[in-house]
This record gives C-alpha cells, structure tokens and sequence, in this order.
C-alpha cells in the first residue's frame, strides 16, 4: 500500500483530534511469538545512535537491526557498517546479517518485515516520524526530548495510545542509575516527611561565534533535514560535524531545540517526578529568569533560574545555580542523588538510605536495562517504564519553562488543559509553524 493511501485510510485530524487507524498493528495479533527476533528499523545514526541506542540494543540477540535511515549518507553507511560488523563478531559469520538502507525513512516504516523503530533524530525531527510509525504499527523507541511543542506532545500521547503501539522514551537513568528510583521510592514512603520543596542543578548552553553560509556537503539532505522548522542557510556550526561524531551545533539552536532545559531538564524533571507524585501531570505555576546570546549561531539560552508550585503543596527550583542533579526536602530531612561525576546518593541522616522498603509500601517499576525493557514490552504489550504520557509530562515542563524564559511574571499553568490561564501571549508558544511538507499539521490529505 503506498504511503498516502496508508496516512488517508489510518488517520485524521478533525479539530485536532486523531482517530483509530482501521488497520490493527501485525503484531497485536501475535507477529512475533516468543523465539522470534524483533526487527528493527534505526531512524538516524548520528552521535546518540552509535554512542548509545545501537551499543545497548545490539547486546541483545532477541533483536536484529536490519535497515537504517539517515539524511547523510555517509553516516547512514558507517552506520550499517556498524551493525553489520556487530553482528559479524557476536555470531562468527561474516554476512550474517545485510542491513538495509534507506534515505527516507518512510521506506522504513513502510517495510512489512521490520517490527519496531529506534528514533535518534535531531529534536526537530522526533514527533513527526513517531506518529507515522505509531500509525503504521511500530513499537517504538524515541530520543528524549519528546517534542518540541506541547501540541505536537499531546498528539503523540492521543496516538500511541489509540494505537497501543509499545513506546519507550529514552529517559534511560530510569533503568541504569537505580539511584534515582531508590531515591523517588524513599521519598514517596515518607523517609523525610511532607515532601515539600525540590532543586534541581543543571548546566546552561555556551554562545556561538558569528558564521557565514557554507556549501552544503553533496552527502547530505539539508533541506529535508531542516524539517518543519524554516530554511536558514547551512553552516557545519548549525547541524553536525562532518569529520566526527562530537557534540553537535544543532543543541545549542532554538530552532532546533530549546537548549539545556530540554537536554538535560527531560531526564531531571522525570527522574524528580518518580519522587513527587506527578507523573501524569504539571505544575500550576511557573517563572524564570534566563541569560540568551546576544549574537552568534548559536542562542538557545546560559545560566537560568526556574520555580515551578505544584497542588500538591511542592515548589520545584531549577537552574544553574545548584549542583548538578535532584535535591529533595522534606519536613523532618534530605534526599539528594546525581549520577554526575562520582555518581551519589546521599541524605541528612545515614540510616534514610539504608531504611527497608516494606512490602506494603510503594515499590516503584524497577528494571536494569532500559532498551532490555522496551524489548521485553513489545512481546509482552506491557506498560514501559518510561511510556508516552509521562515523557510528554516532562517534556511539557521544560517547554513551560522555556516559555516562562521568553515571557516575564508568574505564568499560571492549567496541567489539565494544558494551556497558560493568564497570559495569552505565552500560549502563542505551545505551538509553532510548520514548513510544509513536514511536521504533523501534514500527516494528512
């Protein structure tokens, strides 16, 4: 079935709302009994996907990655030769498997053969393909931050669950600093009394220097890579190294992201929420204060102070001013965990963390391994510990943040409506335009 065809008949958007695809999901109905593989697509093989999505999903021989999409080409075939060699070594056999590419990822969501999709992208290109792969049946592995607006959160949440496809946000310190759950389950059992105040430490962005237009390397896909967002000339400053697989120009880009708040405000905001009891909601309040560039490519913002009231009687602080990772105060004592630098967990008093979580108190989802989970998932169509709903959560709060950044004075936030109730002009931000043909105001006829 061609792909308008597959979008015309399984979606639409009628005042914003997604309807159920009329095509079930293969896999629903028992793809993959128990001894098959789960094959899967990667969609993007930049830094995070060699560096740390294809190391911890090749550990596993219940999954094959057979076919890869990048819009550099050259990195979309380091990148198969990078399975590929993988698969060589783990199995002793040359060509044991033959990894599939694909410049356009639709061919990827279109191939009957794969089951599943890992999607590793630059931020401006998460929510779109998630949504296309939802709708066509993949489970679903995707890049923290979810998204890069609350509207294109909220229609994600709606599909995957519409769809029941499997989703797991790479919030994956979840899984492999069990710190943070030890923490969260402490504090949820009273360890330190009335929870009522949160600090969170994390870094801001540097600026850019001043950069002219650069010729487009004949190897990639500038303009389609651009996506959603509007064309802007091409400067290797502005995207990713084309000799290496360093830390690219593209996070410190608003166009593109929103800088620190979501890079590293994704996994803090999760983790601090686990401990809070706010998962599957938002705070009622937010202000910040932030340093931005004043020149240079690079704009997304510095140094920042945030405070966020929640009705549960907490207030959360955030920003640069606090060490690196989740302080929790409580009325009779503290909890604070980082996995920076020498990873710690520590409290006010000693016998805090070595105090016995009792059958009948609250025992948090706990796992290891955070890929391991989103494969055992996919065959058992159980919950993730990191799913859809509580990644656009947190995602949300970094954006409402990131708005209270640009929009001076406390901004009263409705976590059920998800919009701002006093102030018009920040809901202007809750969304953005989309350059057409991408983004999901055009995942329709």
């Amino acid at each position: 079935m061609k792909r308008r065809s597959f979008l015309k008949e399984t979606m639409a958007t009628t005042a914003g709302l997604f309807v159920i695809p009329t095509i079930i999901p293969s896999h629903v109905i028992g793809k993959n009994p128990p001894g098959d593989k789960i094959n899967i697509g990667l969609i993007g093989c930049g830094r995070i996907a060699r560096e740390h999505n294809l190391p911890e999903i090749l550990k596993y021989d219940t999954a094959r990655v057979i076919a890869v999409s990048d819009l550099d080409s050259r990195r979309m075939a380091e990148g198969k030769r990078m399975i590929e060699e993988s698969y060589d070594k783990s199995t002793g056999r040359k060509g044991s498997v033959t990894v599939k590419m694909y410049k356009d990822y639709h061919g990827i969501l279109s191939d009957k053969s794969i089951d599943a999709v890992i999607i590793c992208t630059p931020d401006q290109w998460h929510i779109q393909p998630a949504i296309e792969a939802a709708l066509a049946g993949k489970d679903i592995y995707i890049q923290k931050p979810l998204s890069l607006t609350i509207k294109e959160g909220r229609q994600l949440s709606d599909v995957v669950k519409k769809t029941s496809v499997i989703l797991q946000v790479g919030a994956q310190c979840r899984s492999s600093e069990p710190r943070y759950r030890k923490a969260a389950e402490l504090v949820r059992n009273g360890r330190i009394g009335k929870l009522h105040t949160v600090k969170i430490g994390m870094p801001g962005d540097p600026s850019g220097p001043e950069v002219t237009a650069m010729p487009v390397p004949e190897n990639f896909d500038y303009k389609t890579w651009l996506g959603s967002t509007p064309e802007v000339f091409y400067n290797e400053l502005r995207v990713h190294p084309q000799s290496d697989y360093s830390r690219p120009g593209w996070l410190r880009n608003e166009q593109f992201g929103a800088g620190m708040i979501t890079g590293w405000g994704s996994h803090f905001f999760d983790y601090s929420a686990w401990g809070m009891d706010t998962e599957y909601t938002g705070p009622v309040s937010v202000e910040a204060v932030a340093q931005f560039p004043r020149s240079g490519i690079w704009n997304v913002h510095g140094d920042f102070m945030l405070k966020a009231e929640y009705r549960n009687g907490i207030t959360m602080f955030a920003g640069t001013g606090y060490p690196y990772g989740v302080r929790y105060e409580g009325e009779t004592g503290w909890i604070y965990v980082t996995h920076a630098g020498t990873p710690k967990l520590e409290a006010s008093d000693p016998a805090i963390l070595s105090s016995e979580i009792k059958e009948s108190e609250i025992h948090l989802y706990m796992t290891t391994e955070h890929h391991g989970n989103w494969l055992d998932c996919i065959r058992s169509r159980k919950q993730t510990i990191s799913p859809v709903e509580v990644g656009h959560r947190s995602c949300s709060l970094c954006l409402i943040s990131h708005i209270a950044m640009k929009v001076p004075g406390i901004l009263k936030w409705d976590p059920e409506s998800e919009r701002f109730t006093n102030n018009e002009q920040a809901n202007l931000f809750l969304k953005r335009e989309q350059r057409a043909p991408f983004g999901t105001d055009y995942i329709k006829l």
